[in-house]
């Protein structure tokens, strides 16, 4: 990833209960293959390991609180240097 000139990673889950806590499932994200964005094992700090590359969080499940631009999780996501895709995205390298 860090030879990459563009990062697109999952961005699907704020928290491993999230959806859980949301009445909206009964399995923890990990059980669905989904890595959380926040957490010290998340995407953001996966993703701090790297500076070169432009990193998207794509796949963003509607429950991630960073879909929300004056939640304090999107201005997180955002400070670290890491984008949030939008419907309509268009990505050039």
């Amino acid at each position: 990833m860090k030879d990459a000139d563009c990062v697109m990673m999952d961005g699907t889950l704020w928290t491993d209960d999230e959806m859980i806590r949301a009445g909206l499932g009964t399995s923890l994200g990990s059980e669905m293959g989904h890595l959380s964005v926040s957490g010290d094992d998340g995407m953001l700090a996966l993703l701090s390991q790297f500076d070169k590359p432009r990193k998207v969080l794509i796949h963003i499940n509607n429950t991630n609180p960073i879909l929300d631009p004056d939640s304090p999780e999107h201005h997180a996501v955002r400070e670290s240097g890491v984008e949030i895709a939008f419907d309509g995205m268009e990505i050039q390298i």
